[in-house]
């Protein structure tokens, strides 16, 4: 993206812009220009790589003790339970008549549930087995038909009302489907897989891309190619390439820092419950990826004053990022963030496309060293 509304001169690398959200509605203001300056920041630690595979001090792992008292079966897949600590419940008393416009209370209801993927402390997703994350994708479906039967919303916490994140894709999705007679984000997908220029990964039922609107310096949207609601209403085969997409995505954050790479993720489909029986034509299933890491695995991108008072703003474009890396071979965590010379200056999408599909632990016990 070189220029953006034909504007003379203009360069999404060099100049600062605003750039659409359409499933927020909302503006990001991208100011490339700002990759130039040197770090001087917060550095943080990156994650211990030597955990252990069971802990008796982790709550979660088979046959620990948590706090409540209660002990974790000897689970060996995908284990499910209620949270301990909710923050909701399913039997909450509403709250009285407000007084006043400006003092509204409303009911909040629902059931949290915590979803352990693997037994093992030291596996993550991305070290895990196709079949154990088919596993995986197939306790949430089962989770979002179960709960989905009785609640509004459900990710894990099922609540008796839309939050606000699924209230404006709600409505910013249903709007663009009446003004484009197409769903937002089928009509998306179908663009980004034909521009390939934010395309990260695609199998033959899924593709995952560096949104055009991203805050996050290395978030992603991952998407069906066909129009689904939930993910219950994945197909079997969609279901596997699920699986494969996700495990590839994963792998390649791993490899971007060669850390176990943190990230928030989410699905969003369609409303349940009450809303099982309406059109809910508009909505498109999706996946968001939030990972905070900036410019190495000591770097991280926080919100401050400017996007907490005013709008979101990130330095680097979906397309194009400036990587603290080293020399090929070199591991970036093995060294201070002052030596690491910036070499790379690439897309967002085409950086994380190029990084190998092995897993840098993996290449490490294969001798390959840890580069990238």
């Amino acid at each position: 993206m070189e220029e953006a509304g034909g504007g003379r001169g203009f360069s999404a690398s060099e100049h600062q812009h605003c750039r659409h959200n359409p499933l927020r509605d909302e503006w990001v203001l991208v100011s490339a220009h700002r990759v130039r300056r040197p770090w001087r920041g917060q550095l943080e630690q990156p994650p211990a790589e030597d955990v252990p595979r069971w802990d008796p001090a982790n709550p979660l792992c088979p046959g620990a003790t948590r706090a409540n008292g209660e002990v974790n079966p000897h689970y060996e897949g995908t284990f499910v339970f209620p949270n301990d600590f909710p923050a909701l419940q399913p039997d909450s008393p509403a709250p009285g008549d407000s007084d006043h416009p400006l003092f509204q209370a409303a009911a909040a209801r629902g059931v949290c549930k915590v979803m352990c993927f693997h037994p093992w402390s030291d596996l993550t997703l991305p070290l895990m087995s196709l079949a154990e994350i088919r596993a995986v994708i197939d306790a949430w479906a089962e989770l979002a038909a179960e709960l989905g039967a009785s609640y509004p919303w459900v990710q894990v916490w099922a609540s008796s009302f839309l939050p606000n994140e699924a209230r404006l894709e709600e409505r910013t999705q249903r709007q663009y489907r009446h003004r484009h007679g197409v769903p937002m984000l089928l009509e998306y997908a179908e663009q980004e897989a034909r521009r390939k220029e934010r395309l990260v990964v695609e199998n033959e039922d899924w593709l995952v891309v560096v949104p055009y609107w991203a805050t996050w310096p290395f978030q992603t949207l991952l998407l069906p190619r066909r129009h689904v609601l939930r993910l219950q209403d994945l197909r079997d085969s969609e279901r596997d390439s699920l699986a494969s997409i996700m495990q590839r995505l994963l792998i390649k954050y791993d490899n971007l820092f060669q850390v176990s790479f943190p990230y928030s993720m989410g699905w969003h489909g369609a409303p349940t419950g009450p809303h099982l029986q309406e059109d809910c034509g508009h909505w498109q299933l999706h996946a968001h990826y939030y990972p905070p890491l900036l410019r190495s695995a000591t770097v991280r991108k926080f919100m401050v004053g400017y996007e907490m008072l005013a709008q979101a703003q990130r330095d680097l474009t979906p397309e194009q990022v400036s990587v603290e890396g080293t020399r090929h071979g070199d591991c970036p965590q093995d060294r201070p963030l002052a030596e690491h010379p910036p070499i790379w200056s690439l897309q967002a999408a085409e950086r994380l496309r190029s990084l190998p599909e092995v897993h840098y632990k993996q290449r490490r016990r294969d001798g390959e060293g840890c580069g990238v």
